[in-house]
């Protein structure tokens, strides 16, 4: 997927109220930009780092500028903006990246299922695939890790997963990293000890996990490699 618009490099002062971040251009100017990252940002969002922002061109919203990619303090980019995770996965399925998700007749997402709930990707064919994506910006070493934040509603994902399985279907459970600075994935049960026992428990009922890295850069970010997970 490439970038719409050319993105903008500007210095990061401070994220907070989860949806905001003030930044300094490189002339001084100061002002307040939109993230669409609900979660802690752990490791992305370092005042005085780099990050890139997009203009929506749109005077009418209050805040004009979105944060789509932070820097690392070696270089690294890390694409921060949530809502592309599905549209990365959906993608990378249609081009044939996710050889795991080959073979369905037909992609549909946000289809209404479970309790209440709407599985991110459905993949119909003899049998339906149910696909839950994750978007995972935070990292450990050499490690991706998710959750960033303790997630209740990863929880009750994972087990509506399980109830796909346990009715006959196919489940997977698919963590989009947007970075490529990591070499494995796995739970993050330091940081919320539940969801990665409920993993554990999905995985031991069928549920698959994949997990895809993705190639990043300033004009176009696309899943491209898988990576090995480790359970904890």
């Amino acid at each position: 997927m490439k970038y719409s618009k050319p993105l903008q490099r500007v210095k990061l002062i401070q994220r907070y109220k989860r949806f905001l971040g003030d930044v300094e251009w490189p002339d001084g100017r100061k002002m307040t930009v939109h993230t669409a990252n609900t979660g802690s940002m752990l490791g992305c969002s370092t005042p005085g780092n780099h990050i890139w922002i997009r203009d929506s061109e749109n005077d009418k919203r209050k805040y004009r500028y979105s944060w789509e990619i932070s820097e690392t303090d070696d270089g690294h980019l890390i694409g921060v903006n949530t809502i592309l995770a599905n549209k990365l996965a959906v993608e990378a399925i249609e081009h044939g990246t996710i050889k795991e998700l080959l073979g369905y007749e037909n992609i549909r997402t946000e289809v209404a299922y479970g309790e209440n709930s709407r599985i991110d990707i459905l993949l119909q064919g003899d049998k339906n695939c149910y696909v839950e994506v994750k978007n995972v910006t935070a990292r450990d070493g050499k490690y991706a890790i998710f959750p960033d934040a303790v997630t209740a509603r990863g929880v009750k994902h994972l087990n509506e997963l399980v109830n796909m399985i346990q009715t006959g279907h196919r489940a997977v459970m698919l963590f989009c990293i947007q970075r490529s600075d990591i070499e494995l994935f796995r739970s993050a049960a330091e940081i919320d000890p539940l969801y990665a026992k409920t993993l554990a428990y999905a995985i031991n009922n069928g549920v698959e996990v994949l997990a895809y890295s993705v190639a990043i850069s300033v004009k176009e970010i696309k899943l491209a490699t898988a990576i090995s997970v480790k359970m904890n």
